[in-house]
């Protein structure tokens, strides 16, 4: 075995020139009944989804395992029926109609535990679809900015079609697979996707929450940030903190900041000392450039990132994540708006209970106090309880801090009643009056 690697190492020029095609021509090595993983996240391999919708027609009963993806929803269009039928363990806005509507489908999975569904033989794959990063002089290319959910999927997979990609960054860590793992491989020069993290929300409501979160924060803490407005703005508000770390399913632009500014140096990490250690990236061009060969950020797979044993590992822990709505129990629905499937569970579980475990960790639940519905409806996110249907995604046993913004509950050790007033305490003004009704109807507050 060691003579083979060091013979493909060695001849590494030779094994890639002879696996260079086109999208289309690889793509034919896609047949009818195949399973297949599709790199998603800002590092889609567009030329070779673009080929798998021209090769459509042709198969059928093609299943397309994903997470998020940026990208058309071409390949879920109902004309795909019978050919392509997406299969999402995190519902991104391209596919939320197909699934709501049964024409794509979706698999509740604890993120930590979705590239194990691979590996362990759950789901097993035929081809996988990947971007990556031009080879060093030995032949390995980098998995770049989606590793942490791509690795475990490239090594389980019968056939691996690379889309060797120049704008893709080399990022460091447990990123690389060499060029004799690639079947086919396809050159392009195209610019991942980008996600600007704090376009959501009302910006002075934001600001708020991501106030009353940063007190929260100690010095020395390790980070998790989720996906979202709140967790960029959060970022914002570190400025007067000191050596703070990450330890993150994903990071975004606001990191980088932190790091010039000396704020974010890990230095106090107790695990992975020194290093910013994720999953994958989701943000601009400026993070993919930043992250090229940055000797200061690792990723690593995610059932290792996400796996809450090791999360624990970090001292003074702080998990960030968002709810959709919560019931005066603390019961967290984030993944639906009542049977409408809207997200999924994500990292979030995964985080709450990593940081829960870690000394002197803090895990928060954050949104704000009020959402605006299709017919302009304003209604509260502090519910006696969760709409009919809607999914428990971090249980009233893990919750510890929610966060709007007119402040902080903590739930953690507190019974119903005390949990009812807390929550009532941060819901918005205007509903006060309504929830604290339904709670004395309930005699859960007097």
């Amino acid at each position: 075995m060691a003579a083979t690697i060091w013979r493909d190492i060695r001849n590494w020029r030779e094994i890639y020139a002879s696996r260079v095609t086109t999208a289309d021509e690889a793509i034919k090595a896609v047949n009818s009944g195949d399973r297949l993983f599709l790199t998603g996240n800002v590092c889609t391999p567009m030329q070779l989804l673009e080929a798998l919708v021209k090769r459509a027609p042709q198969l059928r009963d093609v299943e397309v395992c994903q997470v998020l993806t940026i990208c058309p929803s071409d390949y879920v269009a109902p004309e795909m029926k019978g050919h392509l039928r997406v299969n999402s363990m995190f519902i991104s806005p391209n596919v939320r109609q197909a699934v709501n509507e049964g024409r794509a489908d979706f698999t509740p999975v604890l993120l930590s535990e979705f590239p194990l569904l691979f590996k362990n033989g759950h789901l097993p794959l035929d081809v996988a679809l990947l971007n990556v990063s031009l080879p060093d002089e030995n032949g390995y290319c980098s998995l770049g900015g989606e590793s942490g959910l791509c690795m475990t999927a490239a090594e389980s997979a019968r056939t691996v079609i690379a889309q060797v990609n120049s704008q893709m960054p080399r990022t460091l860590g447990d990123t690389f697979l060499h060029v004799s793992r690639m079947h086919h491989i396809v050159e392009v020069d195209s610019p991942l996707a980008e996600r600007h993290m704090g376009e959501e929300g009302d910006p002075e409501t934001v600001q708020q929450i991501a106030g009353h979160i940063s007190t929260l924060i100690p010095d020395g803490a390790t980070l998790q940030l989720g996906i979202g407005a709140i967790p960029d703005a959060v970022l914002k508000h570190l400025f007067s903190k000191k050596d703070l770390g990450i330890h993150s399913e994903l990071i975004s632009d606001g990191v980088i900041d932190l790091v010039e500014a000396g704020v974010v140096n890990c230095s106090r990490k107790t695990l992975h000392h020194g290093k910013i250690v994720c999953g994958f990236l989701l943000g601009t061009k400026r993070l993919y450039d930043w992250t090229h060969n940055n000797p200061i950020i690792e990723l690593h797979r995610t059932e290792y990132v996400n796996d809450p044993f090791i999360i624990a590992q970090n001292d003074r822990m702080i998990s960030i994540n968002a709810a959709i709505e919560v019931d005066f129990t603390g019961q967290i629905c984030a993944d639906s708006i009542g049977p409408r499937m809207y997200s999924a569970v994500g990292g979030q579980l995964d985080f709450v209970y990593g940081a829960s475990r870690s000394k002197g960790g803090v895990a928060v639940i954050t949104m704000p106090s009020t959402s605006t519905l299709k017919d302009g409806t304003v209604v509260s996110k502090v519910v006696p309880m969760l709409k009919h249907g809607a999914g428990v995604v971090t249980s009233r046993n893990h919750v510890r801090y929610v966060v709007t913004e007119f402040g902080v509950a903590e739930l953690y050790g507190k019974s119903v009643r005390q949990r009812t007033q807390a929550l009532i305490n941060i819901a918005h003004p205007k509903f006060r009056p309504d929830l604290i009704r339904e709670a004395k109807a309930r005699n859960l507050i007097r």
